[in-house]
């Protein structure tokens, strides 16, 4: 997981008439939001060989003008799972990019009028010069949480992943209800158990594809150990020793996961 703010180099801003020069970072994303490296799996210094849907100046980063860039290709980019791998920074500033390249697609055209939207001059939003009309980003609020009891920490299996065993109880939040009841809920449908003493730890961008996750600690209350058997195909009770990582450090979860293990030493 990365830790460090995505503002140490990076500075928002926005305007979709600058074009990229050949200093400039630029960010080409395919039909399947997968970003375009070159041999060296560098980022590309000019737009000429491709099919371009649109171009947007983002902002800053690393001192240089950022783009995000929308094309025609049937070819295969890096999935941003596989940029983290070697290149974590890129794939930092790539997890902006993307979230502002699934807005610029999704919004182009007005969803309540059909409108073809402009950019604003102060906000990063789309805006209806027919009904007025505001299209800003959107992102999905997501929890996930680490339970414990004692020297236990209770992971389950998804029914829809197929790499991972046992991962933490996660899910979205709903409309109406806040982050804590999110929590609550989430851990109740799908274990069926009880918990308390709930705490904040910290959050992350998931741009898989558009979230928000926030992390959290909670101790077993009460209940006994029911899975929904939708979502959810078993549930258990781990100690330090019996725990598969994940594959990959990418994810909050891997986090949580260490913070339990640290916390049993």
């Amino acid at each position: 997981m990365i830790e460090k703010s995505i503002y140490e180099n990076y500075e928002i801003d926005f305007d979709d008439k600058i074009s990229p020069t050949a200093d400039d970072y630029i960010f080409i994303f395919n039909a399947n939001r997968e970003l375009y490296l070159d041999s060296d799996k560098k980022l590309p210094k000019s737009l000429d060989e491709f099919n371009v849907n649109f171009c947007l100046y983002i902002g800053k980063y690393n001192d240089q003008k950022a783009f995000v860039v929308n094309v025609e290709s049937d070819e295969s980019y890096y999935p941003l799972f596989e940029v983290y791998e070697f290149d974590h920074d890129l794939y930092h500033i790539a997890g902006k990019a993307v979230l502002v390249n699934d807005w610029y697609i999704s919004h182009r055209f007005c969803g309540k009028c059909g409108t073809p939207t402009q950019l604003d001059e102060k906000d990063m939003m789309l805006k209806c010069p027919s009904c007025g009309q505001n299209h800003y980003p959107r992102i999905a609020p997501a929890i996930i949480v680490a339970i414990r009891k004692g020297d236990e920490l209770l992971m389950a299996k998804h029914s829809y992943h197929e790499e991972i065993r046992y991962a933490l109880i996660a899910g979205f939040v709903e409309p109406g209800e806040s982050i804590e009841e999110a929590v609550h809920r989430e851990v109740l449908e799908e274990v069926g158990v009880n918990i308390k003493n709930l705490e904040y730890k910290r959050s992350q961008s998931w741009p898989f594809p558009n979230s928000l996750m926030l992390g959290f600690t909670a101790e077993y209350d009460s209940g006994k150990i029911k899975v929904d058997g939708d979502e959810i195909v078993k549930a258990k009770w781990f100690k330090k020793e019996e725990i598969i990582r994940y594959p990959s450090d990418i994810s909050i979860s891997d986090w949580l996961v260490q913070d339990f293990i640290d916390s049993q030493s």
